[in-house]
């Protein structure tokens, strides 16, 4: 009887760290969206005021003759989140070297992929 009792307090005991660990894992992935949310309109606010002058920044923009349209970067398969912050953080001949804070990067980065056709 005792056996039976002490497999029934551990299964207790591991019932209440799986609930606890699958608890605490669904409030943190709650958050992303909406802190991804945040980043894709903090990106697209530094878009708008950083690269805009030279960039098409605006999906539904049809300005020929300008610089790398973000949507046209965002559609590019080899484009990856990896891929986009080695270059925003690399020195470019015909680009001013603007000096971003790796959260503005990573904001800059998400609005960028936001773009990526589904």
């Amino acid at each position: 009887m005792t056996n039976l009792r002490q497999m029934g307090l551990r299964f207790t005991r591991l019932a209440v760290v799986f609930s606890v660990v699958l608890g605490s894992t669904l409030a943190a992935l709650q958050p992303l969206h909406a802190q991804n949310s945040r980043s894709v309109e903090s990106g697209h606010r530094l878009a708008i005021s950083w690269c805009s002058g030279c960039h098409v920044v605006e999906p539904a923009s049809d300005a020929r003759g300008w610089l790398a349209n973000f949507a046209a970067i965002a559609n590019v398969p080899s484009t990856t989140a990896v891929s986009l912050k080695v270059f925003l953080r690399t020195s470019h001949k015909n680009m001013p070297n603007i000096i971003l804070q790796p959260e503005e990067a990573d904001n800059i980065v998400a609005y960028i992929l936001s773009l990526k056709r589904k």
